[in-house]
């Protein structure tokens, strides 16, 4: 009971969504519809899950972090490689590479360095589609282009990536150096994937090619499917919530700013992409809720 408490604390939104799910249904005597867009969004993220978690067995994204490590410039190579690395394999991927490789390193300021990398990660990772899974959501969901998303979304991310290597670069840390991993035979195969599937995800290739990489994985490394599936759930619980919503709830957001305050808000109360499936089917204003 001890450890199954523990699961539903730590995946508090899933239980909540649901329950959502659960609840709007039996109160509205109806099924949720689902739309192809929305099992899109789901095959997109679990292969990208699926390759990414390779890509980590492989050690080639530590080994490149320990690289970099020893090199001038300690503090801002750091922040810009958590910044580099987000923007493709997603910012908490980048954060679990990068912040236990500064831990390693036993320097003085390290705390305002890892704060540094979660400001790079964040902001960078708004970049790009794949960067975060609400970013994928709100490319897929709203039918967008990736010219257009990026042209929206740059001046955060550079802004954020600017203020942080800004103040990475007042920090004085010594090159260390560290024993590189080892990198796995097939580190440069997820990577072959990896590139395959990018071009799949922002649409210059048909989906279907990530069934290349899971079927690899379900031959020879099955360990790669070892990945968070309570995020998977929680995305398809919410697409069935929120379209139960929407036949209860008659209003739309139109107002950017109104877009803005109400997804700033909710992100504090139940996180960023449970906040941006919630909103999304009451606005049009994409640019705002991204």
């Amino acid at each position: 009971m001890r450890v199954l408490a523990r699961k539903v604390a730590e995946e508090w939104v899933f239980v909540a969504s649901l329950l959502g799910l659960l609840a709007s249904s039996l109160a509205l005597h109806r099924l949720p519809h689902y739309t192809p867009d929305d099992f899109h969004v789901a095959f997109v993220l679990f292969v990208f899950l699926v390759i990414i978690r390779g890509l980590e067995k492989s050690h080639l994204l530590t080994w490149l972090a320990v690289k970099l490590s020893a090199e001038k410039h300690l503090a801002l190579r750091l922040v810009f490689l958590t910044g580099a690395l987000s923007t493709f394999v997603t910012n908490d991927v980048a954060l679990m590479v990068v912040v236990p490789l500064t831990l390693a390193l036993d320097i003085e300021g390290v705390e305002k360095i890892v704060i540094l990398e979660t400001i790079a990660a964040n902001g960078a990772s708004a970049l790009t589609p794949f960067g975060n899974p609400q970013n994928l959501f709100i490319y897929y969901h709203f039918g967008l282009h990736a010219g257009e998303f990026v042209g929206a979304i740059f001046p955060f991310a550079l802004v954020s990536l600017a203020f942080a290597m800004l103040m990475a670069s007042t920090i004085k840390a010594r090159p260390m150096t560290l024993t590189s991993p080892a990198v796995g035979r097939d580190a440069y195969l997820y990577l072959a994937f990896f590139t395959l599937f990018l071009l799949a995800a922002l649409k210059l290739l048909p989906l279907w090619v990530g069934a290349i990489p899971l079927l690899y994985v379900l031959v020879r490394d099955r360990a790669a499917l070892r990945v968070d599936y309570f995020l998977l759930f929680t995305f398809l619980c919410f697409f069935g919530f929120t379209d139960n919503l929407t036949h209860v709830l008659r209003f739309e957001l139109q107002s950017p700013t109104s877009v803005f305050v109400y997804s700033v808000l909710a992100s504090q109360l139940i996180s960023n992409v449970p906040s941006t499936l919630l909103l999304a089917d009451f606005t049009s204003n994409w640019r705002a809720l991204l």
